[in-house]
């Protein structure tokens, strides 16, 4: 008897055999979503290959085949943070020149931003003993976010390159370290119960006003007595 044939439009087509098992189409950006979403509802501490691998509907064997461990898969999380730090603060620059104080303003701005409205990036960043700081991706992507207020304040002061000077090179430090500890305080809710305002209200008030004063200097207040203050 003559085997049926099938109309090819209308048979099952097998899914693709992939070495991660069926085709999850791009797996390494699937477990890469995947791992943001576990870090911003368990944390670090609560963040693990196998929750990662659920959340992106894969074998708890499948994340082997991008990230050899759980310290490569937050490197690589790590590295988009830091890419992600970069555009925030060139978005809040953009359209004002290098070279004025407003610049460096909107540089701190867009840091402080980038950390509220990412918490989960911004402490996940800095955690050097949880990550692979030789790995040359991750490596790249936060020297291009320490380059903006090294620029930033290179441009403001006339040097290409600050870091060099020992009296910039604290300036450059010195706003990095301001603006870093703010979006800290900001993020542990310190400001937002006494002030009733959001998060995101108070990075744009006071990473500008903080980053202007570390810049200017404080504002002079008049002597009411006319007399030298101490």
């Amino acid at each position: 008897m003559a085997t049926p044939r099938t109309d090819p439009a209308k048979a099952p087509s097998a899914p693709a055999r992939t070495a991660a098992g069926y085709h999850h189409g791009d797996l390494r950006a699937a477990l890469l979503a995947a791992a943001e979403l576990e870090l911003a509802e368990k944390g670090v501490d609560g963040f693990t290959l196998r929750g990662c691998a659920r959340r992106a509907g894969v074998s708890h064997a499948a994340p082997a085949h991008h990230f050899k461990d759980v310290r490569a898969l937050l490197t690589a999380l790590a590295a988009i943070g830091f890419a992600r730090l970069s555009a925030s603060m060139a978005d809040c620059a953009e359209g004002i020149p290098p070279g004025g104080i407003d610049y460096i303003v909107a540089i701190g701005r867009g840091y402080v931003r980038f950390a509220v409205d990412n918490p989960h990036l911004y402490n996940l960043i800095f955690r050097s003993a949880l990550l692979d700081c030789d790995d040359p991706v991750h490596g790249a992507a936060g020297d291009s976010a320490f380059a903006y207020p090294v620029r930033a304040v290179g441009a403001y002061r006339g040097s290409d390159d600050p870091m060099s000077d020992p009296q910039l090179a604290v300036e450059v430090v010195g706003i990095w370290s301001m603006v870093h500890g703010l979006a800290g305080l900001l993020i542990d809710g310190q400001f937002s119960k006494h002030t009733g305002k959001t998060q995101q209200q108070l990075a744009d008030e006071l990473a500008p006003a903080l980053t202007r004063q570390f810049m200017e200097g404080p504002a002079k207040r008049p002597d009411p007595a006319g007399e030298p203050r101490c």
